[in-house]
């Protein structure tokens, strides 16, 4: 179990704030960022990784993307074509998933 970076895991302000307001409870990222025990903080507010698990985009459902603060799955697709150069989905590709909980700091 280490401390980490909100940032590391949480690449955006967008992100952060989901995860406060308890809209953001996981996030898939094209590579493992965080192991499970893991704890990061967001302005004084403590959460600890409580998953971590390979993945395909082509298991990814709706409710993932709900749970990554989108109203669904196409949602989600249309944010990563916009926020990554030359994205182009692929079922088969690999990302891991970081699922994470509010603690008591």
């Amino acid at each position: 179990m280490a401390d980490i970076d909100a940032d590391t895991l949480l690449p955006n302000q967008r992100m952060r704030r989901g995860a406060q307001d308890g809209e953001i409870s996981q996030i898939h990222r094209g590579q493992q960022y965080a192991e499970e025990g893991d704890r990061f903080a967001v302005d004084g507010d403590a959460f600890e990784v409580v998953a971590v698990r390979e993945r395909t985009l082509g298991d990814l459902t709706d409710e993932d993307a709900r749970k990554e603060g989108m109203r669904d799955l196409e949602q989600y697709r249309e944010i990563l074509d916009r926020v990554h150069d030359d994205f182009e989905w692929d079922d088969d590709s690999e990302v891991v998933l970081h699922r994470f909980e509010r603690v008591e700091s």
